[in-house]
């Protein structure tokens, strides 16, 4: 912990560095995409994508998580996926997923986190687990992925987004042992390398 510390305490000083005395203000934000990913340590959206702060807009969630839309429920999520997208108009969405993501193996392999009962909950409860393989060659990740894209889609304003080709939606999948990215391909439900 220590050293989170030192390198917040002294955060300021490399950003006076490189920014200098008569460097122009830094403009409003305008993110390329948002990045909704699982809140594992292992998983890091700007070292994957290689973006600069103000790249990305970022969401992370459990298990990448997305709660189905359901009108005048209130969540973080929505609420963060809505000013994303209507108020600062990201033109890409990705939804990134991981191998041996640890809410949906505890989802999946009838340990069903019970000494976290609120994470628990919370996965029961904001998605549909059938038809995620349990035991088979594929990562149960993958699938997981692909429902989160689903959920997504039904969102209002992602939708009307999708539809007038503003926005573009992506599903990634990244292997935490090799750093491989692979993509969710639509038309065909397979994944293939990024």
């Amino acid at each position: 912990m220590q050293s989170l510390i030192d390198h917040a305490r002294s955060f300021h000083q490399q950003v006076a560095t490189r920014r200098g005395p008569f460097s122009p203000p830094l403009p409003d934000s305008r993110p390329q995409a948002i990045f909704v990913s699982c809140s594992d340590a292992r998983v890091v959206p700007t070292l994957l994508t290689g973006s600069a702060p103000g790249d990305l807009f970022e969401l992370r969630t459990a298990g990448n998580v997305i709660p189905p839309h359901r009108v005048g429920r209130l969540t973080a999520e929505a609420a963060t996926l809505e000013y994303a997208v209507v108020v600062l108009g990201v033109p890409d969405l990705i939804v990134c997923g991981h191998t041996r993501c640890g809410a949906v193996r505890g989802r999946t392999s009838g340990r069903a986190l019970r000494q976290a009962p609120t994470t628990r909950f919370w996965l029961l409860h904001t998605h549909r687990w059938r038809g995620i393989p349990e035991r088979t060659q594929e990562d149960p990740g993958r699938s997981h992925l692909v429902a989160q894209l689903d959920k997504l889609r039904r969102y209002p304003w992602v939708a009307r987004r999708l539809a007038n080709g503003t926005l573009r939606l992506h599903g990634w999948f990244f292997d935490v042992e090799t750093g491989a990215v692979w993509r969710h391909a639509p038309d065909t439900g397979a994944f293939v390398p990024l």
